[in-house]
């Protein structure tokens, strides 16, 4: 697939369910109805790749409640959406660790993986239970194995070698949105993140829409892109690869 792979840091929740007078939870189910319009308007955008930050690895310090929520959304999402998912043409993965996510979401969320692995149109990914100082540390860890093991040897692991065992060939973020005003990465693809750009909204998640994301895309265009070389590449330049 060609087009653009925009990564998402999904922030606001817990505000705008304040600014509603609303309990917390509430803001986490506003936040699907922008996963729902944001993953519905992508590829008429030109994102062909979407990452979004689902649950961070420090996610899990927040009240047991709130997490069992947040998984319980998981699981109603990957439910009620699979088919439409599958219409049109959404292939779901997930990246990050699997073997703290509770049974019933997980098993939701790898069937969701497995009945939409023939989508072409838009290739989801919800970073879950993810870090990428994990992600890193796992994919040296795999390498190391694989030394150890004697399929490779020490040469072999290179940076290109690196980055193939921590992506699986996604190509990179090319731009990198944070919502509710913040300007931090908070561990998410900080590897891949290397030449992306970044859009900062002042829209909470729960209001994000697809105009949001044209907005920040209209922002990409105007930026000149140079990945250390003197060639200058503007941003809307990636669609026409």
């Amino acid at each position: 697939m060609s087009g653009l792979h925009v990564g998402i840091i999904m922030d606001g929740n817990g505000r705008w369910a304040r600014q509603h007078g609303l309990p917390r939870w509430r803001g986490h189910v506003g936040g699907v109805d922008a996963v729902r319009d944001v993953v519905r308007g992508a590829p008429d955008l030109g994102i062909t790749t979407l990452t979004l930050y689902a649950f961070s690895t420090d996610n899990w310090k927040r009240p047991p409640t709130e997490v069992g929520r947040l998984f319980w959304l998981l699981r109603e999402y990957c439910q009620r959406e699979r088919n439409e998912l599958i219409e049109n043409g959404v292939r779901v993965t997930a990246i990050g660790r699997r073997d703290r996510i509770p049974r019933s979401a997980l098993a939701q969320l790898e069937r969701t993986e497995w009945e939409t692995a023939g989508g072409r149109r838009l290739h989801l990914r919800l970073a879950i239970d993810y870090g990428a100082r994990w992600a890193i540390a796992h994919a040296a860890h795999e390498l190391a194995k694989q030394v150890a093991e004697q399929r490779l040897v020490p040469d072999d692991v290179t940076p290109d070698r690196l980055h193939e065992q921590l992506t699986g060939g996604v190509p990179d973020p090319d731009l990198i949105v944070r919502t509710a005003a913040e300007q931090r990465l908070s561990d998410f693809l900080l590897w891949e993140a290397a030449y992306a750009e970044f859009h900062f909204s002042s829209t909470l998640w729960p209001d994000f829409r697809r105009a949001d994301l044209a907005l920040a895309l209209s922002d990409f265009a105007r930026r000149e892109r140079r990945f250390g070389s003197l060639d200058t590449v503007r941003g809307a330049g990636r669609l026409a690869g």
